[in-house]
C-alpha cells in the first residue's frame, strides 16, 4: 500500500527528506496554489499535487540551483508555469532571474503569478533568441523545451550573449547527444554531466547537463552556489 499524497508542502518536503527555510516553504506553497489556480484555466503543468511538485519540479530546480554561482543572471527559456525560474527566484533570492515564454497565454499567467508573489522577476513574452539580441545572461536554463539538436541550432548564433546552457534531461539524453554530434552541433562545445539523480516514483533518472564553448570550460568549473 502506497502512502497517501501529502496535503501540504511541508509534509511533501519531509516525505522526500528535504528541508527549506520556513519563509521559502511558505512562498513555494503559495506558488503552488497560484499555479494550480491558473492550471484550471490553461494547461501549465501536469504536477497538480504537492508530492509531484516536490518530486519533479522542486527536485529539478534544486539540482540546478546548486550549480549557479552567487548573483548569476539567469534566463529561464520556455518557462511555462514558472519551473524552474520562479522556484529558483524563491530558493536563491541572490539570483537575477528572468523568464521568457513564447506562448502569450502562458506568459500572461506566469506574469500574474510572479506579480502576486511579489517577486522582482521580469517575464518576457518573446522567443529567447529575440531577448538575446538585446540582453546578455550568464546562464540559460531549459527544462522540457526541445531536443538537444534543436536547442543547439537555435542558440548557435547567440553564444556571445550568454556563457552556458544548463539542460535538465531524462534518460534519452545520450541519444540526443549522439544526434547532436552526428550533425556537428557540438563542435567546439564542451558538454558535461553535472548531476545525475533518480526520478522519484520511477526507475528512471534525470540529468543536469552543461554546454558551453570549450574555451569557457575552466571558467564554468568555478560556477557553483557559494563558490
Amino acid at each position: 500500500m502506497t502512502d497517501p499524497s501529502p496535503d501540504n508542502l511541508a509534509s511533501a518536503l519531509a516525505q522526500h527528506g528535504l528541508e527549506l527555510p520556513d519563509s521559502q516553504t511558505a512562498m513555494l506553497s503559495r506558488y503552488c496554489e497560484l499555479l494550480w489556480e491558473w492550471n484550471a484555466k490553461i494547461n501549465l503543468t501536469r504536477h497538480t499535487d504537492y508530492e509531484k511538485f516536490v518530486a519533479r519540479d522542486l527536485t529539478d530546480s534544486l539540482a540546478i540551483a546548486q550549480f549557479l554561482g552567487p548573483n548569476e543572471k539567469i534566463l529561464d527559456v520556455g518557462t511555462g508555469g514558472g519551473v524552474p525560474g520562479v522556484v529558483l527566484a524563491i530558493v536563491r533570492p541572490d539570483l537575477d532571474v528572468s523568464l521568457c515564454e513564447s506562448v502569450a497565454k502562458k506568459a500572461r499567467a506566469v506574469a500574474d503569478i510572479v506579480q502576486r508573489l511579489g517577486l522582482d522577476v521580469p517575464v518576457f513574452h518573446a522567443r529567447a533568441e529575440d531577448i538575446l539580441a538585446e540582453q546578455r545572461f550568464d546562464t540559460l536554463v531549459l527544462r522540457a523545451v526541445a531536443r538537444m539538436n534543436k536547442l543547439l541550432t537555435w542558440f548557435a548564433p547567440h553564444w556571445d550573449a550568454f556563457d552556458r546552457l544548463l539542460l535538465v534531461k531524462g534518460p534519452a539524453w545520450v541519444g540526443e547527444r549522439g544526434e547532436a554530434r552526428h550533425y556537428s552541433l557540438l563542435k567546439n562545445l564542451a558538454l558535461r554531466k553535472l548531476a545525475d539523480y533518480p526520478l522519484p516514483g520511477t526507475d528512471s533518472s534525470s540529468v543536469l547537463l552543461q554546454i558551453c564553448p570549450e574555451e569557457r570550460l575552466e571558467q564554468m568549473a568555478g560556477r557553483k552556489a557559494g563558490s
